[in-house]
């Protein structure tokens, strides 16, 4: 079985070493895949769904030089082969607008401003995993010991 894909992306190394170093419990389940920047996830999204790789999960910051992090969610809510793509904002610098931007255009799943505790980033992950694993039609048994159950439950009973 191929491991999904977790893609972390931010300009600073420092901050992508401490999210994949908060992710590393889920290492045995999922590829934590790191980014500087908007067009480094480009290039490995593009790769990964050309290898019909699965991108559950998309972690970015919002100010990075080039394009920004909204900017990168909206294009890639946009992009039908990503659809079910779950997408977390992480960021410490975003103005009032930039969050309505964020939900309004690129359909963000979740906002955790820098820094994160990490059980809350987590418990977060865990839930947007669990969404995405369910309503992606695959067989998700592999991965029950890691899913949050409150949020299965809520899915299947959902799919009722």
């Amino acid at each position: 079985m191929t491991k999904p894909n977790i893609l972390c992306v931010d300009d600073q190394r420092e901050v992508l070493a401490a999210l994949k170093k908060d992710l590393a419990v889920l290492n045995s389940l999922f590829n934590i895949i790191d980014c500087e920047s908007a067009a480094e996830a480009d290039e490995v999204i593009n790769e990964l769904d050309a290898d019909g790789e699965m991108i559950p999960l998309i972690i970015c910051d919002h100010i990075m030089p080039g394009e920004n992090g909204v900017d990168f969610l909206a294009r890639i809510n946009e992009d039908d082969r990503f659809k079910n793509v779950k997408r977390l904002l992480l960021t410490g610098l975003a103005t009032h607008q930039d969050t309505i931007q964020a939900i309004n255009y690129a359909h963000i799943d979740l906002y955790i401003e820098k820094p994160w505790a990490k059980d809350e980033l987590l418990s977060f992950v865990k839930i947007l995993l669990t969404k995405y694993l369910i309503n992606s039609g695959i067989d998700y048994s592999d991965y029950m010991s890691f899913m949050d159950q409150p949020t299965l439950y809520k899915e299947l009973k959902n799919r009722v």
